[in-house]
């Protein structure tokens, strides 16, 4: 059975930074891409981040680009997603997803083809806030 744990989430000011882990089990995440989406109150899913397995190429969403790192680990099998200058539109729930995607993983997350991926987790949430 394959799991997917966030944690790491938080309130924090402005400014303010957080380190989001992604623990996964069941699955092995060395050899498949791993993103980050998050979902803020009545708006779409929207992806932040990608870390693709092959030579650990990274994308980001333009608004967290210099802010936020997408990193892995896989002794572990984990994801992690470290942020920073944290922003009020920032807030929302952050998930992890991961799978055998079947496109590049560039093109699945600037088209947000978040169907893609087999496995997400619950979520944490991420509130930004003076």
């Amino acid at each position: 059975q394959v799991q997917l744990v966030e944690s790491g989430g938080g309130v924090v000011q402005p400014g303010g930074s957080l380190r989001l882990s992604c623990a996964v089990s069941g699955f092995t995440l060395e050899y498949y891409a791993i993103a980050w989406f998050r979902q803020a109150p009545g708006k779409e899913r929207e992806g932040i981040a990608c870390d693709s397995s092959s030579e650990h190429s990274t994308y980001y969403k333009p608004s967290v680009k210099g802010r936020f790192t997408i990193a892995r680990d896989n002794a572990t099998n984990a994801g992690y997603l470290q942020t920073k200058d944290l922003k009020p539109e920032d807030t929302a729930v952050d998930h992890c997803a991961t799978g055998a995607i079947r496109y590049a993983p560039d093109y699945v997350f600037y088209t947000s083809r978040t169907h893609e991926y087999d496995y997400w987790g619950q979520g944490t949430q991420v509130t930004v806030s003076s």
